[in-house]
């Protein structure tokens, strides 16, 4: 039962990052009128709202992230939010604990820029007080903490890194080879 509320959270997780990759986030790297204003409206508002200057300006080290982003981790998005729909889906731990790895990773860096970089205050303020940086580090957070909680799954769950197969194709094609 836990381990089906966490591939729903997972599931939730990876079909919830395909809009808000391909509509917020590669805002940063595509030419500005491939988006509708309505978009570029709501960069700006969460920008100004969560005082956070990296997603209308983004420095050339975050861009490398989006990058990633856009050419390995969305591709992925869709299968990972089919496999945890499905559920204990073995084939998909691997590829799992290298995207978990590699986005854990990337939040490290982006999560000690907004605890201690000297934002400035314009064009784009960035956050000033301990409040507004903790506010910007809420939103980054999950980015951290599920990621942790898919390498955790596939790495100690049985459903997933056991040798024994679960049940369907993969016992059938045991049962066939006896």
């Amino acid at each position: 039962m836990f381990l089906r509320v966490l591939e729903i959270i997972f599931f939730l997780y990876f079909a919830s990052h395909i809009p808000i990759t391909l509509f917020i986030d590669l805002q940063a790297l595509l030419p500005e009128h491939v988006y509708p204003q309505a978009l570029k409206d709501v960069l700006h508002w969460y920008a100004a709202e969560f005082k956070d200057p990296m997603v209308v300006d983004p420095p050339f080290w975050f861009k490398s992230f989006i990058f990633c982003e856009a050419l390995v981790q969305l591709p992925f998005f869709p299968i990972a939010t089919y496999a945890f729909l499905k559920g204990k889906c073995r084939w998909i731990r691997t590829p799992t604990i290298i995207y978990a790895t590699h986005v854990a990773t990337t939040l490290i860096p982006i999560l000690a820029h907004i605890l201690y970089h000297n934002f400035p205050t314009a064009p784009y303020p960035g956050p000033q007080t301990m409040k507004e940086r903790l506010t910007l580090v809420s939103v980054y957070a999950p980015y951290l903490l599920i990621p942790l909680m898919l390498l955790f799954t596939m790495l100690f769950s049985s459903a997933y890194n056991s040798s024994q197969p679960q049940s369907g194709r993969a016992s059938q094609k045991t049962k066939k080879m006896k």
